[in-house]
């Protein structure tokens, strides 16, 4: 079928009552171009006052109802062509008319859907397409709502190729050729009985034909056939996280001479193997999971999902050393599926965050008994081309796997996948502690009550006593209890059919299984699916050391909007004798990952670069001196407070605390010179130490040895003179189409470049030419301040601007902050 994008032209508004609007309410239809996220552009406010406010879980934005409406004109010559509209997502309870009529819905919020237009279409006229999205108290993070992912017009002929109608396996690889099996499904929907030639060709990434097949295939009306073409690849060049080759399959359906369809899809030949000695092999190599967990939100955009923002956070996930990424709780987006493609990085793409159990007052659990299995078939639909990925996930944390009809229920959403997609492997997010809280009733309470005696002691017992428990210093008990009861005999009884469903036993926050399990289940395969990025070292020497452990995936590999503050720095008070896990309004993030919302590299994530062997130069980062001497607090979700930064005006002399980070037997800290003496660091001492200093002015540096040689070092400059702007694209030329965006990096900086983390000041864009600012902001966790405004605080030295093109020519952003040189970017739009 012919696609063509249907993104432009559309209007949105929050959707009125139809009384109301016979009473005299009225509210604009304004123009949009989609992707679009409805709720990023609403006021966000403490909740207490309008009663859809979604609180904390959703980054206090109101939840509502949204209506979205185009005009389009379908040429006579189309009639009797089939014509689809293809949504690829919308938040959430879509619902769809077309001139009026209901034409279709779609409960789930992340599946991609049809809607069949024909019978509701004026041939040679205008015509209307309406969509009514939905999003209220349904999530325990942030969703964005409304029409948020891309849309498609499909026109083709009544005998043709299907949406996801071709399918491509690698069954069968050697070094001298691959087989390449094709399957076709074509659709009659004629009144005759038609037979075609089915005519395929896989190209290299070169575009040269390396091997082609033609079939005859007799289709009778209202029987769809299925053309299984089996063609072999010589010397074929293997798809995996190092040397991502891909290859093309051109399908097209010959009636004689005259085309009469044609589609064509990308794929990769490797082979996936699994086993509980060599753990997951990519062909024939074990490989492990340096996992991400990551949200579907874009940060600054909302939930608007542009081909270009994802392929950006893949990049950048894969620059701080993951090789994967599991999209949670949901289906990922074609977009980041063909980035991670491209890029050469594994895939867990998960299906629900809930069953029948619901988590939140309106949330999918209401649709899952009806929806279930085609919300299982499009995710299938949607990745089965994809070699990115490895495994599917059919939930996460569901409660109903700690007891018997919730194992029915995982077993039927394993085999639904295995029956659509066999090449794969099949896992489930378990928290074991969620699995059996009804069975825990009063022993965790009185597990919790003793532990917040016990935290209200140490709050009291001084700072000196609470630093020496590092960075996690009281909720690790709650990181401990949660493992504990995941490890403990109720949790192995009562997940053990549930497990046994699946191929690959994933576990939430459950290392103290992995050892265990070994030996109580020695067919089972684990894999880390979330786990706290504070214990990052211990879980990846479980990783190393044992073959049937696969992966770790840290909560989370990029910070996401919602759940507020699980991961922000706390200190304690006599007041707050204890850290929470929700941050008040305003708290915008959750804080916990290790990118921020910008993409920029926290400390924690270059700690992870050198756990996982992949960085030989230290690190350093210094703690906030505001906060020297009070004693930090926070979840085990939540990293030290501390940036990478050497500039601290109004501290000098005054005492301050440095980590540093590296895989060396030892460490030396040199201030301005003056050497603080060497410290012990390394896989012995959890890869970090830290020493107490005064801050002066001038030049930090960490120097590691190994065997009494350097190995690496890392330098921090304080900042001199005055503060200067400066703005850098991403790149400097991009194109009109496809989901391309520019994204420009404004940071404040001295003459030599160094970044001033202490000088924030507002920053005002001015846009023009051939393009509009999509989003603007920074990484403040806490703020009232708008993405969609043209003035923002950086945070830390930082803010990050996004550019849609709206043509081809030049996108020209000017840049001023008080008391800075205004500075001008330049993007070429081709």
């Amino acid at each position: 079928m012919i696609r063509t994008s249907f993104n432009d032209g559309w209007q949105t508004r929050a959707k009125v009552n139809p009384f109301a609007e016979l009473s005299g309410t009225r509210v604009p239809f304004r123009p949009v171009t989609l992707p679009h996220d409805a709720m990023v552009e609403r006021e966000r406010a403490a909740p207490g006052g309008e009663v859809t406010m979604e609180g904390g879980a959703g980054a206090y934005f109101p939840g509502g109802t949204y209506e979205y409406r185009k005009t389009f004109s379908v040429p006579e010559e189309q009639r009797g062509k089939r014509i689809l509209f293809e949504f690829e997502g919308v938040y959430r309870d879509a619902v769809v008319f077309i001139n009026g009529d209901y034409a279709g819905q779609r409960p789930f919020g992340y599946s991609h859907f049809f809607i069949d237009a024909d019978r509701f279409l004026r041939f040679g006229q205008d015509n209307e397409i309406r969509v009514e999205a939905r999003a209220h108290r349904d999530s325990r993070w942030y969703t964005g709502a409304g029409i948020y992912r891309d849309t498609w017009m499909l026109v083709g002929e009544v005998v043709r190729i299907p949406p996801d109608g071709v399918r491509v396996t690698t069954p069968d690889i050697d070094d001298e050729r691959a087989v390449v099996e094709v399957a076709t499904r074509v659709e009659n929907d004629s009144i005759a009985i038609r037979t075609v030639d089915v005519v395929t060709e896989i190209r290299d990434a070169d575009g040269n034909i390396v091997a082609s097949d033609v079939s005859k295939a007799t289709v009778l009306p209202g029987e769809p056939a299925v053309v299984r073409q089996r063609l072999y690849v010589r010397g074929p060049l293997l798809w995996g996280p190092d040397s991502p080759a891909l290859y093309a399959a051109d399908v097209a359906l010959r009636d004689g001479d005259e085309d009469v369809d044609a589609e064509a899809v990308t794929f990769g030949i490797r082979s996936l193997r699994l086993d509980p000695e060599r753990g997951l092999r990519i062909n024939g190599e074990t490989v492990k999971l340096r996992g991400a967990c990551i949200h579907h939100d874009n940060g600054v955009l909302g939930a608007a999902t542009f081909a270009r923002a994802e392929e950006r956070r893949v990049q950048l996930l894969k620059e701080a050393g993951f090789n994967a990424i599991r999209m949670s709780h949901n289906p990922m987006s074609k977009a980041m599926l063909d980035a991670c493609d491209r890029l050469g990085v594994l895939v867990v793409d998960e299906a629900f965050d809930v069953w029948t159990s619901g988590k939140s007052e309106f949330d999918y659990s209401l649709s899952f008994p009806e929806w279930w299995e085609r919300d299982i078939e499009a995710m299938v639909a949607k990745d089965f081309n994809h070699p990115s990925v490895i495994m599917y996930s059919i939930g996460n944390e569901i409660p109903e796997t700690g007891s018997p009809v919730g194992a029915t229920w995982g077993r039927k959403l394993a085999e639904k996948v295995r029956e659509s997609d066999h090449s794969r492997y099949v896992t489930n997010a378990v928290n074991g502690m969620l699995a059996v809280m009804s069975e825990l009733g009063a022993l965790a309470r009185q597990s919790q009550e003793k532990k917040a005696e016990e935290a209200e002691k140490t709050a009291d017992a001084g700072a000196g006593e609470a630093e020496d428990k590092g960075i996690n210093t009281l909720m690790a008990d709650a990181g401990d209890m949660m493992n504990a009861i995941s490890a403990s005999g109720l949790v192995t009884e009562k997940t053990a059919e549930s497990f046994a469903v699946l191929d690959v036993a994933g576990m939430n926050y459950a290392e103290a299984r992995y050892a265990l399990d070994r030996d109580l289940f020695p067919h089972r395969i684990i894999l880390g699916t979330e786990t706290f990025p504070t214990r990052i070292d211990g879980n990846w020497r479980l990783v190393e050391r044992h073959g049937h452990v696969i992966g770790d995936f840290t909560w989370t590999g990029w910070d996401y909007l919602g759940e507020v503050g699980i991961g922000r720095p706390q200190y304690l008070t006599p007041g707050t004798p204890r850290p929470s896990h929700t941050a008040p309004y305003p708290y915008l993030v959750a804080g916990c990952g290790d990118l921020d919302i910008t993409g920029h590299r926290r400390p924690a994530s270059y700690y992870r670069e050198i756990v996982f062997g992949l960085r030989a130069q230290p690190y350093l980062a210094v703690r906030r001196p505001e906060h020297h001497g009070e004693t930090y607090a926070g979840t085990p979700w939540a990293w030290s407070d501390t940036v990478a930064t050497w500039t601290w005006p109004g501290f000098e002399g005054e005492p301050v605390t440095v980590e540093v980070y590296g895989d060396a037997d030892e460490v030396e800290l040199i201030v301005n010179g003056s050497s603080l003496g060497r410290r012990a660091v390394g896989e012995d001492h959890r890869f970090r130490t830290e020493f107490d200093t005064t801050y002066e002015p001038g030049e930090l540096l960490a120097v590691t040895y190994r065997d009494g040689a350097e190995t690496g070092r890392h330098t921090l400059r304080s900042t001199t003179g005055p503060v200067g702007l400066r703005a850098e694209a991403d790149r400097s030329v991009i194109t009109a189409n496809g989901g391309d965006l520019a994204y420009i990096t404004l940071t404040l900086t001295d003459a030599d470049g160094t970044l001033h983390t202490a000088a924030d000041r507002p920053v005002r864009l001015e846009v023009s030419g051939a393009g509009v600012l999509l989003g603007f902001g920074s990484a403040d966790p806490s703020t009232e301040e708008r993405f969609d405004a043209a003035e923002r605080h950086t945070y830390e030295g930082r803010a990050l601007a996004v550019l849609r093109p709206t043509g081809p020519g030049k996108i020209r952003l000017l840049a001023s902050a008080p008391e800075c040189d205004p500075v001008e970017v330049v993007v070429t739009v081709d």
